[in-house]
């Protein structure tokens, strides 16, 4: 097999960082990210979100709205190092936008409020960190407010996450300095924009903060370097580099989490941030090797990061840029060329690289040639979407990347265009929706004959409403929101159907005769719907060739698209095939399709259904004078409430609602506390309530 001429990439793969900025939404993300771009030279001025002239929120509806909605990536240079960062939403309709960024990065930056610490969306985003192993540094933001506490937010972060946060530089708000514990100094920034960095001996009235909190971080690296143990007990010196080595492994392997601190929005405490990415988080060939599967016989193997070997490389996401089809792709192993045919794995599929680009936010570059270990932007592939894995042409084996999971939508709301004229304008431009987020359905109701598009929560579909009349010039009508929702069943059912007809097929007439006995049973909640068999099945003597047997399991699948109650999917269901009888040449493959299906829907029948609704998990954030209001108002709504914490004038309730009880929840919680309340949600399971 010809190899393809080495080329460079003017890139050195252990000189690179592919990190992720995640956080709850408002815990300033983005604003790190900008001063980030400020101080690395990527960018000459500092975007502000609240004056909505961020760099990475180059959407109209992000700077309309003063929130991140799609993950930005972004490149830049520090201390003869590449970082390629992806700046991701913090809102949790868009938790796609993280899930995506999550499973093609190296590490992370999580950010937190100094003052609210672990909020939901933390939890959510340290949950997809932790599925792909993605080695984390925490940043403890905002440190300027009243109430900002670094200490207490590691403690929020061990208790609630199960993190192990280790202090590596710590504010002190005072003077806007950080305490770097690894090399004993303190850090002042001064300048336009805290430009100027000036390191000096930590003063006496911060020698106590210094040793409590560098005794912990010693003790933390010292565990990944037998050596550095004796030398921390003996209290001996120890060279700086010889505790970034310690650390660095100890963060890699997921053993700690390194935590700095300062203020963006203050210019107080980044350049040690990027210091300390560069020491502790890996280079792309530091990770493990990328698990995937054959497509011939689904043994697992090893994709090596390397840019030698043929091309294998994910497709994380789908893009609408300037109206045309882009697809952002991680490369894993090889490289790829503008111009070079690809095939699309598992799907039999080829497409051309019309185009290649490195992205910079809102700005692309065109370049020629990419390698293992970068993140690039694909123009010209109009089948690629999210979680495909991308070949070379040229290759034998047939791999499939570990891929994306995406969560069902909750929400619905029916459509229409504004002008009949539109009609097939609508579909085309939901379509391209739909390609582009993975969350979204956009689907005929049967029932009632409308359009309905689903997404993650009211705010999700908004921004889709607001973006395809921006881009597309389309508006819509839109109705009243419908919540998804899901069925199981109350109790056991049983059901013997006999199937005897015959079908009149041209001129002959075939006789369909079989036999099915269906036990139904429910089953714990997120646990699927299961078929299993039962061993004396059939009589003696009689088999079940394949074709019959495919047909058993699609008459199961058959009756089990609808639940009985509400005709919604149906999930969390045992199925028990305990009997089947056959008659000879009229038990075809059809006729036992038929019989098990009508013998699992009456089951289902008989055992009842029971509708399940998408329990949300949310937390409410009010002054303490509202605080009954607010308690009162979730109890009528329906609400269990879960946990409760008062701090500085302000509680925080937790609570598990139904969602229909919660559309528009926003706008009533203004009103009980006069603007002051705060309320997130996110999607916990569907159960019934």
């Amino acid at each position: 097999m010809a190899k393809k001429p080495a080329k460079s990439t003017g890139i050195v793969l252990d000189t690179v960082r592919n990190i992720g900025i995640a956080a709850h939404i408002d815990a300033g993300k983005t604003t790190l990210t900008e001063r980030v771009l400020f101080y690395t030279g990527a960018s000459h001025k500092i975007g502000e979100v609240h004056d909505g002239a961020a760099t990475m929120d180059f959407m109209a509806e992000e700077r309309a709205h003063g929130i991140t909605i799609g993950s930005a990536v972004t490149r830049c240079p520090w201390n003869d190092h590449l970082i390629q960062i992806v700046d991701t939403p913090g809102h949790v309709d868009f938790t796609i936008e993280v899930e995506r960024a999550m499973r093609v990065l190296d590490g992370a930056v999580i950010v937190m409020d100094g003052v609210r610490g672990v909020e939901p969306q933390t939890e959510t985003v340290w949950r997809q960190a932790s599925r792909f192993e993605i080695p984390r540094v925490i940043f403890v933001n905002k440190m300027d407010r009243p109430g900002a506490d670094y200490e207490r937010c590691m403690a929020s972060l061990e208790a609630r996450l199960g993190g192990v946060p280790i202090p590596v530089c710590v504010p002190m708000a005072d003077e806007l300095c950080v305490i770097d514990l690894v090399n004993q100094e303190m850090i002042t920034f001064s300048g336009d924009r805290g430009i100027d960095v000036t390191r000096s001996p930590v003063p006496e009235r911060y020698q106590e903060v210094l040793e409590t909190h560098r005794e912990t971080m010693l003790l933390a690296a010292a565990e990944a370097d037998e050596d550095l143990e004796e030398a921390v007990l003996e209290g001996t010196h120890i060279d700086p580099e010889r505790i970034w080595s310690a650390l660095r492994s100890a963060t890699i392997a997921g053993r700690i989490h390194p935590v700095f601190g300062g203020s963006a929005l203050r210019n107080w405490g980044v350049q040690p941030l990027l210091d300390g990415v560069l020491k502790v988080l890996p280079n792309p060939l530091e990770r493990p090797p990328a698990i995937a599967r054959r497509v011939d016989n689904g043994e697992e193997e090893l994709v090596e990061m390397t840019q030698e070997g043929e091309l294998a490389a994910l497709a994380f996401k789908v893009q609408l840029w300037d109206g045309r089809r882009h697809v952002f792709i991680r490369i894993y192993r090889g490289s790829l060329s503008a111009g070079d045919t690809i095939r699309i794995a598992g799907k039999d599929q080829t497409e051309r690289v019309a185009r290649m680009f490195e992205v910079d936010a809102g700005a692309k570059r065109k370049i020629d040639y990419a390698a293992a270990g970068q993140i690039v932007l694909l123009a010209g592939l109009r089948k690629a979407t999210t979680g495909d894995t991308i070949l070379a042409t040229e290759g034998t084996e047939l791999l499939l990347l570990e891929k994306i999971d995406t969560k069902e939508p909750v929400l619905g709301l029916a459509v229409e265009p504004m002008r009949s004229a539109d009609e097939g304008k609508l579909l085309e431009v939901f379509g391209k929706i739909c390609e582009e987020d993975p969350t979204v359905r956009f689907e005929d109701d049967k029932e009632t004959g409308q359009r309905v598009l689903k997404g993650m929560g009211e705010l999700h579909l908004q921004i889709i409403f607001e973006r395809i009349e921006r881009e597309f010039g389309l508006s819509v009508r839109v109705g009243k929101p419908t919540v998804m929702t899901r069925e199981t069943i109350s109790g056991s059912g049983k059901a013997d159907a006999l199937v005897d007809r015959v079908l009149n097929v041209g001129d002959k007439q075939v006789p369909l005769k079989a036999r099915a006995v269906a036990h139904v049973a429910p089953r714990g909640r997120d646990q699927g719907t299961q078929l299993t068999v039962e061993p004396t099945i059939l009589p003696a003597g009689t088999s079940l060739n394949a074709a019959q047997m495919e047909a058993v399991q699609a008459g199961v699948n058959d009756a089990s698209l609808a639940g009985p109650a509400e005709g919604a999917p149906l999930q969390d269901v045992l199925v028990q095939l305990v009997e089947i009888e056959t008659y000879g040449e009229g038990s075809s493959p059809q006729a036992l399709r038929i019989a098990v299906s009508q013998a699992v829907r009456e089951a289902l029948v008989d055992a009842g259904g029971l509708v399940l609704k998408p329990l949300m998990r949310a937390e409410v954030v009010a002054p303490d004078e509202s605080l009954g209001a607010v308690l009162g108002d979730l109890q009528s709504r329906g609400a269990s409430i879960t946990g409760q914490q008062s701090d500085m004038g302000t509680s925080t309730v937790h609570a598990e609602c139904a969602l229909d009880k919660l559309l528009g929840y926003t706008t009533t919680l203004r009103s009980m506390t006069r603007g002051r309340g705060q309320f997130t949600m996110e999607f916990d399971r569907f159960d019934a309530q």
